[in-house]
């Protein structure tokens, strides 16, 4: 991937504020950004690296966007714990945050919408406003909708619906082992595979379907098993995390050579246990891949020359680009009024044009499906410094991937 010292997203919220005119009554107000995720057990690693990643595009922001606003994270371990998310947001209030990002299990992202929907109603004024970067249940926009809520991530039924259609033009795959982790998000990956998979191709067998705890599993050799005793010619899997990596590796292990369709397998850890057998074999869907043009490659040049490791949720992009964009055009960083401004706002990002829908506050944007290769003088991204990466063999656009809502928004 590749960087200059501005994101896309600034210079976009900046030109923005030229256009319009804006003048923000702030200029140079701090604004603290808590971070609730897990930074130790097995998905530490994960942590540990989006919390860099949030305070490097942090410190990128700070010099120079739209609001005029500087940006400084406040990371607290919720140990993946939905009870230690509740109580990382109490902290974050005593401190006197205002804003929270969280993204691993949607478990505690529930938990992190309940906390501040009660303390919003409570303390008018004073209200908190949520980015959710990676928990993808569709129920959080649906059933259990909240308006304090913002989810930047593509959920489960989005990217389902583009890996499916992907899948539709690949008559090789032809039967299908589901396994994946004992949690909301799981449960759904399993659900919408059967239901999509249904009415774009109905001759599909799905041969297998597991589900197993998450992050506790260490040896996943009895599930490779089983995967083999079913004939699958593909597995697919919502897998991240140490889950992903560990089951990658089992494979390798039992020598198993069949396709794998991933939501995470560029997440840390996982690239080093693909390793070359499984070049064209392990597919990924999402709103990015490993090579990125333009400035949000750049980032990931930038951050790899600084950590030796990789940018790979591009989300937080997202995070700071509609905060700063909203904030300048609210001319305020009260949540309240950011929140507002945020409903329908639209904007350029690293993966066209996207827009953060009002009626349920799902941002709609651009999946990709990208497959394991070797870098080369095209693609020359090394993910985790293997020599190679994911390269995109399709893009789909937002409608493609777009969901209805049944969510019920109740606004203040």
């Amino acid at each position: 991937m590749n960087f200059k010292h501005r994101l896309f997203g600034v210079s976009v919220a900046a030109s923005l504020a030229l256009v319009s005119g804006i003048a923000f009554a702030q200029k140079g107000e701090t604004v603290k950004i808590g971070w609730v995720d897990p930074l130790s057990g097995l998905m530490g690693p994960v942590g540990q690296n989006q919390i860099k990643s949030f305070q490097f595009v942090a410190e990128q922001f700070s010099k120079g966007n739209a609001a005029g606003v500087k940006f400084e994270m406040v990371p607290i371990d919720n140990k993946l714990s939905p009870q230690e998310s509740t109580n990382a947001v109490k902290s974050l209030i005593d401190q006197g945050v205002r804003y929270v990002v969280q993204g691993n299990g949607s478990g505690a992202a529930l938990a992190i919408m309940d906390a501040i929907s009660k303390h919003n109603e409570r303390n008018p004024g004073k209200e908190m406003l949520y980015l959710n970067y990676a928990a993808v249940d569709p129920d959080l926009t649906n059933s259990k909708c909240s308006y304090w809520h913002f989810r930047l991530d593509a959920d489960t039924s989005m990217k389902m619906e583009a890996l499916t259609s992907f899948v539709k033009e690949q008559p090789d795959i032809k039967k299908i082992y589901l396994i994946n982790q004992n949690y909301a998000h799981g449960h759904q990956v399993s659900k919408f595979a059967k239901e999509i998979m249904a009415r774009k191709r109905p001759d599909i067998q799905f041969v297998g379907d597991d589900l197993h705890p998450l992050a506790q599993t260490r040896d996943f050799a009895p599930y490779i098993a089983k995967i083999k005793a079913s004939g699958a010619d593909t597995v697919l899997t919502g897998n991240w995390g140490s889950d992903l990596t560990l089951l990658i590796k089992a494979a390798n292990d039992a020598g198993l050579n069949v396709k794998f369709l991933t939501y995470y397998a560029t997440v840390t850890g996982t690239p080093t246990a693909l390793g070359p057998s499984a070049v064209g074999r392990v597919y990924q869907v999402g709103y990015g891949h490993s090579n990125m043009p333009g400035e949000i490659g750049k980032i990931g040049d930038a951050f790899k020359a600084k950590f030796n490791d990789d940018y790979y949720t591009l989300a937080v992009n997202h995070a700071f680009a509609i905060l700063s964009t909203a904030m300048a055009q609210a001319k305020s960083t009260e949540p309240a009024k950011v929140a507002a401004v945020m409903e329908g706002l639209k904007f350029k990002s690293f993966n066209g044009e996207v827009e953060m829908r009002k009626a349920d506050h799902q941002l709609q944007q651009g999946l990709y499906i990208s497959v394991w290769k070797k870098a080369d003088a095209k693609a020359p991204y090394s993910v985790e410094n293997t020599g190679y990466n994911f390269q995109p063999v399709k893009y789909y656009e937002p409608y493609v991937a777009s969901t209805p809502t049944s969510c019920q928004m109740k606004r203040p």
